[in-house]
This record gives C-alpha cells, sequence and structure tokens, in this order.
C-alpha cells in the first residue's frame, strides 16, 4: 500500500491558518490596529472601503521595522516578544504568535511601507497570497502603514461568505471601539469611504468614551475602582436608568486586552439587580489589572476569551466594585419600571383610555377594514391561510399544530366573543374547546409579514409625523443607518441627515400609531444590534423582525373587543400564522375533551 501522509504545500497551510486569524474584515483590522499599538505609536489611522471588503489600511507612527524585520515579520510564528515559553505568562503586549501578518497576506493583496525614524529611507514590500512580488527602499513616513487589497481574492468561497456591508462595518466598528477605549493616550481616527467615522484626542477614559459613543453618555458615567493584592477594577458603569434593552455596550478588558466572560458579566449584572428593568443591560467599561502570570490568554485563536487561577477572587473583587459605584454615586431608578419603556402608545393631550382607543384603531383596524367582504366569506370557509398552504413551510410538529381543522376553527373564532386574559393572552370559544392567543406573538407575526412585503415592493407607506425630532447616534451606528437608509426608508420611515451623526425624523411607518418616532427610530437600530449578534439574518429579514419586535404590543397591554377582533382577523391571513417570526406559538387550541378530563368523576 502506497504511503498517503504528505506535508501541506505553505500556501495551503498559510490558507487553513489564516482561517483561524482572519475570519472577516474587522479580524483584520483588528490584528493590524494591534500591531500599531505595539509598536508605540501615539497616532493611528485605519481607512476602510466597501466595509473592508476592498481596503483595509492601518497607518501609525511607531517604530517601524528594519528592511530584515519586515520581511520576517511576513513568516509564520516570527515575532519579537516570544523568547521562550516563560514569556507566555508575563505578556503585557497586544500581540504575541507572529501569525497576524502573515495569515493576512495568504488571503490578501498586502502592501507594506514602513521606516525607522533613524533612517532615510524606508522598505516596500508588495505580497499577494503569500508570494512576495517586490521588496525595494523606498521613500515614507517614519512608523508603518499597511494596506490590505482585495481580502480573500484568492478564496472565492470564503468571500461569499461574508456578510453585507452594515453587518461587516458594524464588526469593525465594533473592534475598533474596543481598541480606542483600551488606549485612551492615543490618537485615533477612522474614514470609511470619504467620511471621517471618528476622530479621536488622546484624553481621559471618560472623555473618550463620550467621543465614541454620543455626549448623551456624559450625565450616565459613573466612575468605579476597586483595589486588592490580587487585582485592580477599575473605569466606568452607566447609571441604571441608562439601561438598554439590548446587548452590545459592555466593555471588560484585562491588561487592557478586550475580552469576552459571561462568567464576569454575570458579577456585574448581580451587582445591578433590582435597580433595572427586567431584560436591561447597563452599559459599563471595566478595567480588571492583574499579573500576567495568574492569567493565560493563550487559549483562543482571537485571543478574547482566558482563564484565571482564581475566578471567584476576580468575580468577588468585579462585583464590590460596582456595588459600591452604584451606592456612592446614589445611582437608584428614575424611571417607573412598572411600565414597559418600550410601550410607545402616550399621545399629549388626552387620557389613558383615549390614547388606548386612538392607539389600536390606527394599529389594528385600518387594516382590519381593508379586508373585502368576499375575503371574509373564503376566510370562513376555511380558504384564507388554509393548512394546506402553510403546511408545505413547516415541520411535521407544526402541521399537526395546524392541521386544517383547526385552521377551520381558528377562522370561525372570528364570530366569537374575544376575552382578554391578564392583559396578556386573547380566549375564544371554538368548535372543539378554547383557543388561547398570545397577543403580542401574534402581533409580532403580522407585523413581520407586513414589513416584508414592504421592503420586497420597496414601497413603504409613511405617515407624516406632526412634530419631526431630531436624533443623534454614536458614529458607528449613524455610519450603519446611512448604509441600510434605503431598506429603512422601504420600512415607511422618512428622514434625513441633520448634522453631524444626527437625523430629523419626518414620518414612521404606517398603521404604527403616532407621536412615537423617536422610541420606534432608537428601538429599531438596537433591535437590530441585537439580532445582528445573535443571529445571521439577512439585512431585510433583521430589520422586518426588529420593526416588529418594537412596535408589537406587549404582554400587559388592554386591547379593546375591537382591537382584539382585528388583531386575529390580521393573523388569519398571515403565511405562517401559528408561530412569531422568533419561532414562539402564538395560539394553541385546548380540546373540550382534554378540559373534561379535569372533572371526570372516578
Amino acid at each position: 500500500m502506497p504511503d498517503i501522509i504528505q506535508l501541506l504545500p505553505d500556501s495551503i497551510a498559510n490558507q487553513i491558518a489564516a482561517g483561524e486569524v482572519v475570519q472577516r474584515p474587522a479580524s483584520a483590522v483588528k490584528e493590524l490596529m494591534e500591531n500599531s499599538i505595539d509598536s508605540g505609536a501615539t497616532n493611528i489611522r485605519l481607512i476602510v472601503k466597501d466595509a473592508g471588503k476592498s481596503l483595509i489600511q492601518v497607518i501609525d507612527n511607531g517604530m517601524g521595522m528594519s528592511e530584515t524585520d519586515a520581511r520576517m515579520s511576513l513568516e509564520r510564528h516570527a515575532t519579537s516578544k516570544i523568547r521562550s515559553a516563560e514569556d507566555l505568562f508575563k505578556l503585557r503586549t497586544m500581540g504575541f504568535r507572529g501569525e497576524a501578518l502573515a495569515s493576512i497576506a495568504a488571503v490578501s493583496q498586502l502592501e507594506m511601507k514602513t521606516r525607522l525614524a533613524d533612517r532615510e529611507l524606508g522598505t516596500l514590500l508588495v505580497v499577494e497570497g503569500s508570494e512576495v512580488k517586490k521588496q525595494e527602499p523606498v521613500a515614507c513616513d517614519a512608523g508603518t502603514s499597511i494596506s490590505v487589497k482585495n481580502l480573500f481574492y484568492n478564496i472565492p468561497a470564503r468571500r461569499n461568505f461574508l456578510k453585507s456591508n452594515p453587518v461587516e462595518l458594524k464588526h469593525i466598528i465594533d473592534e475598533f471601539q474596543r481598541l480606542a477605549l483600551a488606549h485612551a493616550a492615543i490618537s485615533f481616527s477612522f474614514i470609511q469611504g470619504d467620511e471621517v467615522v471618528f476622530d479621536l484626542p488622546p484624553g481621559k477614559l471618560s472623555h473618550r468614551i463620550v467621543n465614541l459613543f454620543g455626549k448623551s453618555y456624559q450625565e450616565q458615567l459613573a466612575s468605579c475602582s476597586e483595589e486588592t493584592d490580587y487585582v485592580k477594577v477599575g473605569g466606568y458603569i452607566g447609571r441604571p436608568e441608562f439601561a438598554r434593552k439590548t446587548r452590545g455596550e459592555q466593555f471588560l478588558f484585562v491588561n487592557n486586552r478586550f475580552i469576552r466572560s459571561n462568567y464576569l458579566n454575570h458579577a456585574v449584572m448581580n451587582a445591578f439587580e433590582g435597580l433595572m428593568p427586567e431584560n436591561s443591560f447597563p452599559f459599563y467599561v471595566l478595567f480588571i489589572e492583574i499579573d500576567p502570570k495568574h492569567i493565560d490568554v493563550n487559549v483562543h485563536p482571537t485571543k478574547t476569551e482566558i482563564k484565571f487561577d482564581d475566578e471567584r477572587a476576580v468575580y468577588a473583587v468585579v462585583r464590590s466594585a460596582v456595588r459600591q459605584a452604584l451606592g456612592s454615586h446614589n445611582l437608584t431608578p428614575a424611571l417607573d419600571f412598572a411600565e414597559d419603556v418600550n410601550i410607545i402608545t402616550k399621545l399629549s393631550g388626552t387620557s389613558t383610555e383615549a390614547a388606548r382607543e386612538v392607539y389600536f384603531e390606527e394599529r389594528f383596524q385600518t387594516s382590519f377594514k381593508r379586508s373585502s367582504q368576499q375575503e371574509w366569506e373564503k376566510l370562513f370557509d376555511g380558504e384564507v391561510g388554509g393548512g394546506k398552504e402553510v403546511s408545505q413551510q413547516l415541520s411535521s410538529k407544526e402541521i399537526e399544530f395546524l392541521e386544517s381543522k383547526e385552521q377551520e376553527e381558528l377562522a370561525s373564532a372570528v364570530s366569537e366573543p374575544f376575552f382578554q386574559l391578564h392583559n396578556q393572552y386573547i380566549l375564544r370559544q371554538v368548535k372543539t374547546g378554547l383557543m388561547i392567543i398570545h397577543q403580542q406573538a401574534a402581533h409580532e407575526r403580522v407585523l413581520f409579514e407586513r414589513f416584508i412585503d414592504r421592503l420586497n415592493r420597496n414601497a413603504g407607506e409613511s405617515q407624516q409625523s406632526l412634530f419631526p425630532q431630531t436624533i443623534t447616534f454614536s458614529a458607528g451606528d449613524f455610519t450603519m443607518l446611512m448604509e441600510m437608509e434605503r431598506e429603512i426608508k422601504a420600512l415607511g420611515f422618512r428622514f434625513e441627515p441633520f448634522g453631524k451623526n444626527t437625523v430629523v425624523v419626518q414620518g414612521i411607518p404606517a398603521g404604527i400609531g403616532d407621536g412615537q418616532a423617536k422610541e420606534l427610530f432608537e428601538g429599531l437600530m438596537d433591535q437590530f444590534k441585537q439580532n445582528q449578534s445573535e443571529l445571521a439574518l439577512p439585512v431585510k429579514e433583521n430589520l422586518a423582525r426588529s420593526l416588529a419586535k418594537r412596535a408589537a404590543i406587549r404582554a400587559g397591554e388592554k386591547l379593546t373587543p375591537e382591537a382584539m377582533q382585528a388583531l386575529v382577523a390580521n393573523l388569519m391571513v398571515c403565511k405562517a400564522p401559528g408561530y412569531s417570526p422568533d419561532g414562539e406559538t402564538t395560539y394553541f387550541i385546548f380540546d373540550l375533551a382534554k378540559i373534561g378530563m379535569y372533572f371526570r368523576q372516578k
């Protein structure tokens, strides 16, 4: 039998290694900027085009490299930071493995210009797919400039897996923000295309936070500090009343390196317990300083996961630091948390009941009245939204749930009286028993299908706001917003840029109430980012889900009989009425025979 094991060619081995380090444009941004930080740079510029797919350029004023070092930096496992295994447990630098440049050069067209401060000429290197095409002296500024062009040009399958520009740009912004927060003494700038996204002067951490996330953060920051012989914790937390419904603005750093740790995040959330509404997340930027001998950062290719030799001690100090900050700054809730901050039904100048009537009439009755008499006759015959059409799109479990008999009863339920249970469920008598409808899940399904249709037709109906509102975003969110301008306007929003990182909202999608432009628009962006971090969704589906989630009625909202009837009628004509966009059941039929079992005498 012939031998079958052989060494991989260097070109293939480099591409495989690159897959661990360079997963998307943001990965290359992270590695290049970390190298600039390690070089002692005081000014770092990031330039990207096409969300990093066509160009990523990082320019710094660091120490630069000699001709020999420049060439060696492109070899795998070439590093200036490790001389022995013991050095792995003394690390204070960002990069150390010597994989970054070699990995990036394996999957891109890379150009490097670098010069030592005491040399007249620098070095130019041009590399394509790990192959050095050119190496020559060049006149350039002291420091290093690296351009990465056409990422994954030689791996088309990998390039096809990249997400849309807004998604990839958001990942780049995330990496940029983390590094900028960890190194407030360094000047950073970020240019996307022809637009300056960030221009950050060196300064204090608090100034860096405000420059990154907006002036609104000035009023919510509270300093946080705790020190023991083992570990030191410092940074800022946000006031509980500013907590948001989405994750994404929680930053943990260990020795200035951003990390992800559910365990330590739990320590922060535990300290906030009882001070925030349910399912809310506070802002925090916390720095943990610890002797490197007590941690191991070499446990994950991206170095965002680390191990502590005493996790419980770190947990206790983090929780104590946050609790002391909350106590010393007297940070008690300023909101009435009995009321959901996402319920945007307030109409000035009207009573609560009057506002509800106007609100639900706008949300439900418009589309309810549009149904023709012919459609209703078909609905009662079980022909509209029938189980056969729906079952082709669903699993066997869902098919059983949506049998034609139940579909018939679902339609016939429209003629029966409605009853609301605990302002959360809609109850209705049907032929075989009791139908229970989850009002929020049902409304999310109705809105989702309506918004998807608008996006596909690129023609969303809009209603003019009586009082246009201005909304200021962080630079990152504003850039992402403008990348999706066409899709968001297709939903029915009407807005225009209005100064730096600000838009003026002149209209909102028709049929979802009035007087709520700011909350609805901000909620859409927050929910989009949350979905983006948790789900792999196309932009249109993400936007439709996000708006449906934020515009839908909530558990606890009282509905009029007319509103309940309209909601159920609209649910009946959905393509998949049995489940919300998140996969939650919208209704359930409690069979009469099962009910009888609870009352039968033995």
